[in-house]
């Protein structure tokens, strides 16, 4: 607490960031989402959030990060860069402590011409 009152960051902002910071990372085809994020896709609601899970509390958080990555990109590799960056864009943006960035990879993406024009149009839309 400081001199002026408290400050508090909502969950869905640590949730945003780290979702931009994930999917800028080159090799992340894109985040996967869970169960509720197929039945918000289903009824034509696009999430950045979708795949992200974060516990926030007054000076911490935790993020864990759901990712399919790119055929021909190194898993291992593409993972510590979604950690570094995610780390990085929370810390830069909100000054919070990042305990932990867990990564999930879910899936390896074989692209064809189809997902690279989806790909694209994930892009605009942020």
């Amino acid at each position: 607490m400081n001199e002026l009152g408290n400050i508090k960051i909502a969950d869905d902002v640590v949730k945003t960031i780290s979702a931009k910071a994930a999917q800028d990372v080159s090799g992340v085809y894109k985040l996967a989402g869970g169960v509720a994020d197929e039945v918000s896709k289903m009824l034509g609601k696009k999430r950045l959030t979708n795949g992200v899970k974060v516990e926030v509390g007054e000076k911490e958080c935790s993020v864990e990060i759901y990712i399919i990555v790119e055929y021909g990109y190194q898993i291992s590799e593409v993972a510590q860069n979604v950690q570094r960056d995610v780390l990085t864009a929370i810390n830069n943006m909100t000054g919070l402590k990042v305990v932990e960035v867990n990564v999930f990879v879910q899936d390896v993406k074989i692209l064809s011409e189809s997902d690279l024009d989806d790909k694209q149009e994930d892009i605009e839309i942020l």
